[in-house]
């Protein structure tokens, strides 16, 4: 990592720390809490500007002690879990066991209080990964933003409502880190940190155990440094994850043309064409085909949904503490009061037709992944709003598997990203193509 206090540019925070090779390391004999000291060094010196992670009294003490017991119970390295002795950064509408759950707001924090774990936090645990801490979220992961700035210019958002748990990764505080998208809260802050980000097919990873922003699309995501650390975390967390190395033929890429791709400004457009330019150099066939002509309808239809939605899961809460939300929180709930059940399931029912729809325009096309940019650019200035997820927004919406990858810089250079789009239910494939393609967009 860049230390200001040694030299470094005071501006980038950002540190290399895969998971892959991570794991090697501590199954041939690394020391895990050599690793631990490392990370909380890391955070004395640069949490205090980035603040990706939620105050904890005690963490290095904690972390060793688990450290510890993790150790003791499997001694032999060659038969420890999948993901041992990995540190996990767990946005703050996860229960976790010893932990408050606080969601970014001000509400009292007794409401939250006495839920069970979240079933991925469990799982993660299962698999041998140690929590390094609760993460940063918007308010309720929407859009009022907290405190958490970009690793690679503080300057900058880190996007959101995911904002800790990417800026986590990419400052190398953790190799993995759990977040949700409701629109675009995974996609999007991976691209704007500089990093992996996935949101797999709806509900493939169990949702139980968080505060939902609107149940019908929220889906629990994952932020790596690389693809192949992805890979493994994907294995570890998803429910019936197979074996994909029987996908060996390269995809066929497709780019949606039409009025969803013009919802980005000519300098993205720009960076997209040029990371297009370089796949088709590396070998890839893409194909450019008319798709999404009704994003408008598309977008009206999620946002009803979001809303409708988030004002149930609030309707009690925010009958008593309505003066303690934020502004956008609060408007947001009160336009989901409006919203009639009959139209809440009509926009339920578009999740599946839209599903329907990518699945034949994919057939049509003979495209095995969609490419499009992850955002309307890079990450903007300034922390009071977390950027736009409307590129994001119609694959959350039917639930198909997203996946960010490092693409390149923007002029003043910020990280781009790259976002490919598989078939609903094809994440095993999704993984496997974008290791590959991390390697192309890297050249």
């Amino acid at each position: 990592m860049d230390d200001p206090s040694q030299g470094g540019n005071p501006r980038r925070l950002t540190a290399a720390n895969p998971l892959a090779g991570r794991l090697t390391e501590l199954r041939e004999g690394g020391d895990l809490c050599d690793d631990i000291e490392a990370t909380c060094r890391r955070l004395e010196q640069t949490e205090d500007l980035l603040q990706a992670l939620l105050p904890e009294e005690g963490r290095r003490a904690r972390l060793l002690r688990e450290a510890a017991e993790l150790e003791s119970r499997f001694p032999d390295s060659q038969r420890r879990p999948s993901l041992f002795g990995a540190l996990v950064g767990v946005k703050d509408i996860f229960h976790v066991s010893g932990f408050a759950t606080r969601a970014g707001t001000s509400l009292p924090t007794g409401l939250f209080a006495g839920k069970g774990e979240a079933a991925s936090v469990t799982r993660l645990r299962d698999a041998g990964a140690l929590i390094l801490g609760k993460t940063v979220t918007t308010e309720f992961a929407y859009f009022e933003p907290g405190p958490t700035c970009n690793p690679h210019d503080p300057a900058h958002t880190p996007g959101g409502s995911s904002s800790g748990s990417a800026a986590a990764v990419a400052a190398g505080y953790c190799p993995l880190a759990l977040g949700t998208q409701t629109v675009g809260s995974v996609i999007r802050p991976a691209a704007f940190c500089g990093i992996v980000g996935f949101k797999p097919s709806y509900d493939r990873i169990d949702s139980a155990g968080l505060i939902f922003c609107s149940r019908s699309v929220d889906t629990v995501g994952l932020f790596t440094q690389d693809a192949r650390g992805m890979q493994l975390a994907a294995a570890a967390i998803c429910r019936d994850w197979t074996d994909a190395a029987v996908v060996c033929e390269r995809p066929t890429l497709g780019i949606p043309v039409g009025p969803y791709l013009e919802q980005v400004p000519d300098e993205g457009m720009r960076h997209f064409e040029r990371q297009v330019t370089q796949l088709e150099h590396a070998g890839y066939a893409v194909c450019r085909a008319s798709f999404l002509a009704d994003i408008d309808d598309i977008n009206r239809r999620h946002r009803l949904l979001q809303a409708g939605e988030m004002a149930r899961v609030h309707g009690e809460w925010f009958s008593r503490y309505e003066h303690l939300y934020r502004p956008k929180t609060a408007e947001i709930i009160r336009a989901g009061l409006t919203v009639r059940t009959a139209d809440l399931e009509r926009a339920r029912a578009g999740r599946i037709e839209l599903r329907t729809a990518i699945r034949s325009a994919m057939a049509a096309a003979e495209v095995d992944l969609w490419i499009c940019p992850p955002a309307p650019g890079p990450a903007p200035r300034g922390l009071d709003s977390t950027g736009d997820p409307v590129m994001n927004l119609p694959w959350t919406h039917a639930g198909v598997p997203a996946l960010s990858l490092p693409a390149g810089t923007a002029d003043g250079g910020l990280p781009l990203g790259l976002q490919c789009v598989a078939g609903y239910g094809r994440d095993e494939a999704l993984l496997t193509w974008g290791i590959e393609l991390e390697e192309v967009l890297k050249r």
